[in-house]
């Protein structure tokens, strides 16, 4: 079946060919390092990491380009605030950032490249869009013409007349209001590099439009990121990009926030919640769970009472996930395809909701067919409930969550040495015919957290919901 992606240039869900058979790029609008990442930062990177590992499992060769933008006015400012030079906290937080990504289980990009790392790419696209007359110099800045592109506002569907194009400080010399720096000449006590039109620094849009230039060529498949930046950066980018003569972005993808209140999680709104936080309260792969299983296209409301019902959720698949592999007694490794409707799913715009309702309903088989004491049909599921699991980056088998599990493993052999001590009273009492101890018994089990369950082998417990 055909991948189909939601492409917001043209409104709708478009079948996916890519331009050169078997392979996909992608560049990713990735992190502005001016502070550590929260979780809505890191939801674009999971929703992406998702759909560069659903067409890998479909055969592709993908390119993964995910930036980093190390230089911009908040880094600056906060370089003067802090009296720290800009590149120790660009550098910190870029770490921050690749730490965030690693703990929730995100695929290291093909490329990261950082803003800074590319003036001589920068200047050579400003030159050619000079000389095109797309775009003129005043006082030692660069601006772009966007009259000169009649393309201009085509993906957020804006109209001209009305545009409102924000601006920084030192902005002089534009021809339009509405045009756009593209270079922002030096100022006392900032960062700077020479070029032909003096010294200063790049803008936020040029550098992505020369860095996916150089790592995906003048054509590439997807462009990616989060809501927020369809205008003014991904328009922007545009503009530079097709003026140079590139074709640029066959296919432009974004994903919904992470909102607080109905708001979207911000610093400036001082409502973010730091992954390094987070991930002191929540199993990372709970976390991952949490942001990467609502639809990319979807909003998600943060709240504790989501985190856990999303914790219960993800424990009923880990139990049997253990379960099984106990049972078994060996590895069992994940099969080789998914179920087709778990393909289905994922191939119409990356239905991950769709998607994990088949992992549950393969788990319910699967628990069935434990109960039954059917241990091949419990096996054939684990094998398919795997490969589901693998591809969303969940499967709490695999070698990246070993760490996690390995801890969880330890703690789990004292409780169950504890719980079946206790288990073992409870079941005197039940051979005594003292329902009443032994539903006592139960009962306390119960409040501590721990579900008792009753089956045809003997009583078996499982961690409850927070």
């Amino acid at each position: 079946m055909t991948i189909r992606l939601y492409d917001t240039g043209a409104r709708q869900i478009r079948d996916f060919t890519p331009i050169a058979p078997g392979c996909v790029s992608i560049y990713l609008c990735g992190a502005t390092v001016q502070a550590a990442p929260h979780i809505g930062h890191i939801r674009s990177g999971l929703n992406f990491d998702i759909m560069r590992r659903w067409f890998e499992y479909r055969g592709y060769d993908v390119t993964f380009i995910r930036n980093v933008t190390d230089i911009d006015d908040k880094i600056i400012a906060k370089s003067a605030d802090q009296g720290r030079p800009w590149w120790s906290i660009g550098y910190e937080n870029e770490r921050a950032f690749n730490s965030g990504y690693d703990v929730l289980g995100c695929l290291p990009p093909t490329y990261e490249p950082r803003a800074t790392g590319h003036i001589t790419e920068m200047i050579e696209m400003m030159r050619g869009l000079i000389e095109r007359g797309h775009a003129y110099e005043a006082d030692g800045n660069v601006y772009f013409d966007v009259r000169s592109f009649p393309g201009y506002l085509e993906l957020s569907n804006q109209d001209l007349d009305d545009l409102r194009q924000p601006s920084g400080e030192g902005e002089t010399g534009k021809r339009d209001r509405r045009d756009f720096a593209m270079w922002k000449a030096v100022k006392p006590g900032e960062p700077s590099w020479e070029t032909p039109w003096g010294r200063g620094r790049p803008g936020w849009h040029l550098e992505c439009s020369a860095m996916a230039h150089k790592y995906l060529g003048s054509a590439f498949d997807i462009h990616g990121g989060g809501l927020d930046l369809i205008f003014p950066h991904h328009e922007n980018e545009i503009a530079q990009a097709k003026a140079y003569g590139d074709t640029f972005a066959e296919y432009w993808v974004h994903n919904a926030w992470v909102t607080m209140s109905g708001e979207k999680m911000s610093k400036s709104l001082g409502n973010s919640v730091l992954v390094s936080e987070m991930v002191k309260h929540w199993r990372p792969i709970v976390l991952r769970y949490y942001l990467g299983t609502p639809h990319y296209r979807s909003m998600i409301e943060y709240s504790e009472e989501a985190l856990r019902e999303a914790e219960s959720a993800f424990a009923r698949i880990e139990g049997f996930v253990q379960r099984v592999a106990e049972k078994a007694g060996k590895a069992v490794a994940p099969a080789d395809e998914v179920p087709p409707a778990f393909a289905e799913a994922m191939d119409d715009d990356l239905g991950v909701p769709q998607a994990l309702a088949i992992v549950h309903t393969t788990v319910r088989q699967g628990n069935s067919a434990l109960a039954a004491d059917d241990k091949e049909a419990a096996v054939a599921r684990l094998a398919e409930v795997r490969a589901m699991l693998g591809v969303l980056g969940l499967d709490p088998l695999d070698p990246h969550w070993a760490g996690e599990t390995d801890r969880g493993a330890e703690l789990h052999g004292v409780v169950d040495t504890l719980v079946r001590l206790v288990l073992e009273q409870r079941e005197a009492a039940r051979g005594r015919k003292d329902w009443a101890t032994a539903d006592g018994i139960r009962d306390q089990l119960q409040q501590t957290g721990l579900v008792i369950e009753d089956g045809p082998t003997g009583p078996r417990w499982t961690l409850g919901p927070r």
